[in-house]
């Protein structure tokens, strides 16, 4: 590989670098919450004006082949992944990485009808689960953990010092947190804090389970 060539390619890291993977145990030898934290190369931000909303929800279904979520919160599966709406108008298409997806979205919602835009660059995974998973995010976030008022299988827009999360509910006792590359690195650290009484441990990117 020439000089030239070796600077022309993208330089790649992870925001989670320096954190280390591993199990910090209590002292009876429990592990209360386990994370997994991954880049996410396949989001995409799909939004339009209120007065673009229903030709926007008609051009998804035919496009996605299932009608998207009707309310903020609600998380429907599709063709492509799994969408979710985050607002009134506004989704998240959890989907596969590359430019295919972006392209043919593009192509079927013009500028007038809305944008796509690729977010696959600036969000960051943590996947948390265990028995003590909700008492942990208890300590980080205002919001009501009981399964009346968060369903498995919805998601909630909340955050903790001032930095946003889209928080997905995958089970009683299992979480996705959706969050900015910016900021992955010092949340995922908030959270092992948050969770080092119960044990927690830890796995990073593609790492297969201990």
């Amino acid at each position: 590989m020439s000089e030239s060539t070796a600077f022309a390619m993208p330089l790649r890291r992870s925001p989670f670098e320096g954190h280390k993977p591993g199990e910090q145990a209590t002292a009876s030898g429990q592990i209360g919450v386990r994370l997994h934290a991954d880049t996410v190369p396949g989001l995409l931000l799909i939004s339009t004006w209120p007065s673009g909303s229903i030709a926007l929800r008609n051009v998804m279904a035919r496009t996605l082949g299932a009608s998207a979520p009707a309310r903020c919160g609600q998380v429907a599966q599709v063709q492509a992944g799994m969408l979710l709406c985050t607002g009134p108008e506004e989704y998240l298409l959890l989907t596969s990485p590359g430019p295919s997806r972006l392209q043919e979205l593009r192509g079927h919602i013009p500028g007038h009808l809305g944008s796509v835009t690729d977010l696959g660059h600036a969000r960051c995974r943590i996947h948390m689960e265990g028995a003590q998973c909700r008492d942990t995010l208890s300590k980080l976030f205002a919001l009501d953990l009981r399964e009346a008022a968060w369903p498995v299988g919805e998601l909630r827009q909340t955050g903790h010092h001032h930095v946003p999360c889209t928080a997905l509910r995958l089970g009683v006792d299992s979480f996705d947190l959706l969050v900015f590359s910016t900021y992955a690195f010092d949340q995922l650290g908030t959270l092992i804090d948050a969770a080092l009484e119960y044990g927690v441990g830890l796995r990073l990117g593609a790492e297969p389970p201990a």
